[in-house]
């Protein structure tokens, strides 16, 4: 069986994307779709593909799945568009900013019985799933705490912050996501902290560019998340989770593993510049794991309900903010 990829977006993300589907025996990638011509005649031509309009594919009953790498705003109704024609659905986060609107959706994909996959990529990093993997083998016991630091080398231009939902919901997202991956129960409550000492612009946009939460499950979990959006030695990405028999972490990669000893002392490569380069296997593998999934005719993972999850603890986090107090998650989800 090969799965008929149409991908809506030829951007940057769009273009990874494109990479690992033409790479995987078990798909092709039928279509490509983007507002900007030259953007999508060049992966066409790269690819052997059509360039085709979202309002053609739709109704294509030779395209058996999409890859929306659109705009944020755009992703709601492109899901429920392509959820209606009975295609199998991989979407960037977020399915949406809003809570209501993101239940709307999945409302639609229940109903219409669709696959919804949420691309939550670090789930797929093969350093991240080896933590998972320790726990699950029960080699550091119950877990206890975790830690996650995760600081962008600078932060995105001032136009970007402007429509990014914020730094809960654009950055940190992906770091409760790994939080619930990690924890192994639902987080309660939410304990965050911001301010603006990277670059005033992004305080006069109404965001913060430095943050520090603590979450806690029902049990007494722990995770707390260190955020940064200037980080002057590289893109740095790390994880601890501590339990009732030992530890075991992800420390930050880099492009050469090369390490220097000299009478001045021990001397490393940079780290990864951003998450383009040291998420490059991670990418890889979630689109390889939703085309599996077609194929053996499973749920894919992460769900529509995990996206809609990680949005709720970004919600608590700026509630917790603002307020300036421990936040449940169930003040902030009206259809809890």
């Amino acid at each position: 069986m090969t799965i008929s990829f149409a991908l809506l977006g030829a951007g940057r993300i769009g273009k990874v994307h494109a990479q690992a589907i033409a790479s995987n025996h078990d798909a092709r990638l039928a279509a490509v779709a983007d507002p900007v011509p030259e953007a999508a005649n060049a992966l066409a031509r790269q690819y052997g593909c059509a360039v085709r309009s979202i309002e053609d594919i739709a109704p294509d009953k030779s395209i058996d799945a999409v890859v929306i790498c659109t705009p944020t705003d755009t992703h709601a109704d492109l899901i429920e568009l392509f959820a209606r024609a009975r295609k199998a659905i991989f979407c960037e986060k977020p399915v949406d900013l809003s809570v209501a609107r993101v239940r709307a959706c999945l409302k639609t994909v229940e109903e219409t019985g669709a696959k919804l996959m949420v691309g939550f990529n670090r789930r797929f990093d093969p350093h991240f799933r080896a933590v998972r993997q320790a726990i699950d083998e029960g080699r550091i016991g119950a877990v206890e705490m975790v830690q996650i630091v995760s600081r962008d080398p600078g932060p995105p231009p001032p136009a970007y912050i402007a429509s990014s939902g914020g730094i809960f919901r654009d950055m940190t997202i992906h770091d409760f996501d790994m939080a619930r991956f990690l924890l192994g129960e639902e987080i309660e409550s939410v304990f965050a902290t911001a301010s603006v000492l990277v670059d005033p612009e992004i305080g006069r946009l109404g965001d913060f560019d430095s943050a520090s939460l603590v979450l806690m499950t029902a049990s007494g979990r722990q995770c707390s998340i260190s955020n940064s959006r200037r980080a002057t030695y590289g893109y740095d990405q790390r994880i601890e989770v501590h339990g009732s028999l030992g530890a075991v972490s992800a420390q930050n990669q880099r492009p050469v593993s090369v390490e220097l000893a000299t009478a001045d002392g021990y001397r490393l490569p940079p780290l990864h510049d951003f998450f383009m380069t040291r998420y490059t296997e991670a990418y890889a593998a979630e689109i390889a794991a939703f085309i599996a999934a077609m194929v053996g005719g499973q749920t894919p993972s992460p769900s529509g309900a995990d996206g809609l999850a990680a949005l709720l603890l970004a919600e608590a986090a700026l509630k917790s903010v603002q307020e300036g107090r421990a936040v449940r998650v169930t003040e902030v989800d009206s259809g809890a």
